[in-house]
């Protein structure tokens, strides 16, 4: 009955993957991680990735937020042309919102591996047909020198009537720990002028003004972008429209021994696409599933039910030899 008990336990924990935002990639051990988003009406524009001296570019990904297209504009990439993959539309939004990303590992680490450390910057060249409203780059690398993290990369699309993501970790947390960290950020796109989304962390509100064009250029169509990113400070507890940066340090929504964290995104205005969520957590967690090391549900219950096919056959065996 116990076994049973902590299956069910383990289900409970481990939370339904409800999100729109479907978990991409997971790295567990010496890991950083960089982000940056930039939009433009046509020209050239900037994107940029901190890695310290003696990091390595583990992956990188290029995103393209877009509206009103059935497929994605040419973009390059340091004067590279960059191959996205299949568009994903937000089902639940107006406006054929939409993303699609590129994995850039080999040109970012051709630039960022041996190099000298610190900010790289990267040219990103698109159309000015309204079309892209901008494009984010999320950055993981290995570094022997940093502590034990997840980083976790989800992309898609949030759901704007509400999506769930729960973060599971192996031992209960400490966010009064030394270097704990706990940081979310965020990428959405076509947002600017009020248009907003709420964000609520274990069960509290963390901001109702996650939005705007914080990277992009303009207030029109196609260059409706922001993206958290390591050049921006953390918003501060319910932040304004202007101050809320789409970063988050959800260190004061943990309290002492919690082993999960849970994400609730809402967007009243279904204007918006939220088609990224990177985060950075202290220790090792599963993203909508349970921690490495920890199995899964299914896999219990298949012990379990060994553990009850074994004993039941030695209990046969016994009574066989009690009446010998």
């Amino acid at each position: 009955m116990k076994k049973l008990i902590l299956g069910a336990v383990l289900l409970a924990a481990a939370g339904p993957a409800m999100a729109g935002l479907d978990p991409i990639k997971t790295f567990v051990g010496n890991y950083g991680l960089s982000t940056d988003g930039g939009g433009s009406n046509g020209g050239d524009y900037s994107v940029s990735a901190f890695v310290p001296l003696g990091g390595v570019v583990t992956a990188a990904y290029l995103y393209q937020a877009t509206n009103n297209s059935g497929s994605v504009e040419p973009i390059t990439l340091n004067g590279s042309a960059v191959s996205f993959g299949p568009r994903v539309a937000n089902g639940t939004a107006c406006c054929s919102l939409a993303s699609a990303r590129a994995d850039v590992t080999s040109l970012i680490g051709g630039v960022v591996n041996g190099g000298a450390g610190g900010t790289y910057n990267f040219t990103i060249g698109e159309g000015n047909t309204g079309v892209t409203d901008g494009t984010a780059l999320v950055v993981v690398y290995s570094l022997a020198s940093l502590a034990e993290s997840t980083v976790a990369i989800l992309d898609g699309w949030a759901s704007v009537t509400g999506d769930t993501t729960f973060i599971n970790f192996s031992e209960g947390l400490n966010p009064t720990a030394p270097g704990f960290t706990a940081d979310v950020r965020l990428g959405i796109g076509f947002s600017c002028c009020n248009q907003r989304s709420t964000i609520n962390v274990n069960g509290d509100l963390m901001t109702e003004n996650a939005g705007n064009l914080d990277d992009g250029a303009s207030q029109s169509n196609g260059s409706l972008i922001t993206v958290g990113g390591n050049d921006d400070p953390f918003s501060g507890a319910l932040p304004s429209y202007a101050d809320d940066h789409e970063r988050y340090n959800l260190t004061d929504f943990i309290t002492a021994g919690d082993k999960q964290i849970r994400l609730d995104t809402f967007n009243s205005s279904a204007d918006d696409n939220i088609f990224l969520l990177a985060g950075l957590f202290s220790g090792r967690a599963g993203i909508n599933e349970p921690p490495p090391g920890v199995p899964e549900p299914s896999t219990w219950l298949m012990l379990i039910s060994g553990f009850a096919l074994a004993g039941f056959a030695m209990r046969r065996r016994k009574v066989a030899v009690s009446f010998s």
